[in-house]
């Protein structure tokens, strides 16, 4: 089903309120700002990803959806007063699903909103 309007940040005010205030953590392939919100009942997340990124909208939608469905897969590890930017960087348009949810683990643990011990999930663990 992906993320539930209530869990977006859709309007310009909001979206720029975390741009401007939160802070903010990247590693090569997502930026995530963040925000406190003592009196959210569950956290927000506004996701963008820049022609810069990749000029096709098929390209951009799709990391979208794998954005989206990592978050659906993180739902109950996420904290609830946070309002969050995702900001996809150049090199997110290489990634596929597995990849995606390893570096938006990354950046989420970078930016203490998942524990260390994210990192060490099968799902993260890399094969290769």
């Amino acid at each position: 089903m992906g993320v539930r309007k209530s869990y977006r940040i859709k309007k310009e005010d909001e979206f720029q309120d975390v741009f401007d205030h939160g802070q903010s953590v990247a590693n090569r392939n997502f930026v995530i700002y963040h925000i406190e919100r003592p009196d959210a009942k569950h956290y927000r997340v506004g996701i963008s990803v820049g022609k810069k990124v990749g000029h096709r909208a098929v390209l951009r939608n799709q990391i979208k959806r794998y954005v989206r469905q990592t978050l659906l897969e993180l739902k109950g590890q996420l904290p609830d007063q946070v309002d969050f930017l995702i900001i996809a960087r150049k090199g997110a348009a290489h990634l596929d699903m597995a990849g995606t949810k390893r570096n938006l683990i990354h950046a989420f643990v970078l930016a203490g909103m998942l524990p260390q011990t994210a990192l060490d999930t099968p799902a993260h663990s890399t094969t290769k």
